[in-house]
């Protein structure tokens, strides 16, 4: 292929690719790196009560923010090296629970918290999401063609339904005078508040997460199995091998790179889950990473942001989702060299 040919046709995703992918990148590793402040002046302010015999005068030092020309604040940019992550991660906090080995302490600190939570729900509910999906996939496998479409549609259903909806229907059902509190209610004839705990509350996250992850496993799954090579199958079973054991040695093997695609989806996903914390109002019990970086976004009372520490908490993320990412992506490096 021609260089000019090819350039046509790779250079527009190039292009898109280093416009909203490396510049916004480069944009929060910068930002992490320095901080960004409103300049102050503290001056004398003189106050004076109504009347002109009885009248009253007070003088106030006050600090007021720098104006421009135009009436915007004024604000300066600083380096701050790695401040930033040092914030976040706790700063003399997290030193004093590392030098007392006091792991109350540390999950105290919001990012260890997010970091124990976002660990727990992303490493929990792969082997839930990947079991599930493809017992689904075996059962619509060997369903019978007349009920095939509509089990499909049904499988389907959560994951087509809005994350955050999904996640307000599960919310409904548990929380307050929800039906399945109500159930539980009477039947063990007890008060339950499910928003109050915060195991129950980490439950219906990973429950949801489960439920609706699992209809996209099926659908790669049960594609896979169409490709099983059937001689194999029929010879396994020839050989006098149990239905476990051609799942195991067979249909398993043969479906290995699918669910490696599979785990990489859902790590990198899961790793970065928010719709969870919105939608089960979790801020008080539960948070994820990705909430406390938008947490930081949050303006204060006199409107600011911590970019900085937003930027810093954006990319301990992504470093924390590489990390994840190593052994599955080794995995299929490997296998490709194989190939």
């Amino acid at each position: 292929m021609k260089f000019k040919t090819f350039a046509m046709f790779v250079g527009p995703s190039v292009v898109l690719m280093l416009l909203f992918i490396a510049f916004p990148l480069v944009t929060v590793l910068i930002n992490s790196f320095q901080v960004t402040n409103p300049v102050f002046i503290t001056q004398e302010v003189e106050t004076c009560t109504p009347g002109f015999v009885t009248q009253t005068c007070t003088t106030e030092v006050k600090t007021i923010p720098v104006l421009d020309e135009d009436g915007d604040v004024v604000r300066v940019t600083q380096w701050v090296g790695f401040s930033s992550y040092a914030n976040v991660l706790g700063g003399e906090r997290f030193s004093r629970a590392i030098a007392d080995l006091d792991l109350g302490q540390l999950a105290n600190i919001d990012f260890w918290k997010a970091l124990r939570f976002t660990l727990t729900f992303t490493l929990v509910t792969l082997p839930f999401v990947l079991v599930l999906g493809l017992s689904i996939a075996l059962v619509v496998n060997n369903a019978s063609k007349s009920i095939k479409g509509p089990v499909i549609f049904v499988s389907l259903l959560p994951f087509i339904i809005t994350p955050v909806i999904g996640a307000l229907s599960i919310r409904w059902l548990f929380y307050g005078d929800g039906i399945v509190t109500v159930w539980l209610e009477a039947l063990f004839d007890t008060n339950l508040s499910v928003a109050a705990n915060g195991w129950a509350v980490e439950f219906l996250m990973m429950f949801y997460r489960v439920w609706h992850v699992a209809p996209f496993a099926f659908v790669i799954l049960y594609a896979g199995l169409q490709t099983v090579n059937r001689d194999t199958l029929e010879s396994a079973m020839i050989d006098g091998a149990s239905r476990w054991e051609r799942l195991r040695f067979v249909i398993i093997p043969h479906l290995m790179p699918l669910i490696v695609f599979i785990t990489l989806i859902h790590l990198m996903d899961a790793y970065r889950a928010f719709e969870e914390v919105i939608g089960f109002s979790s801020e008080s019990h539960r948070i994820t990473l990705q909430y406390l970086t938008y947490d930081y976004l949050q303006p204060d009372d006199a409107g600011n942001r911590q970019i900085s520490s937003a930027s810093a908490s954006a990319m301990l993320t992504m470093i924390g989702v590489v990390i994840l990412l190593a052994a599955p992506l080794r995995r299929t490096w490997r296998d490709q060299r194989g190939a």
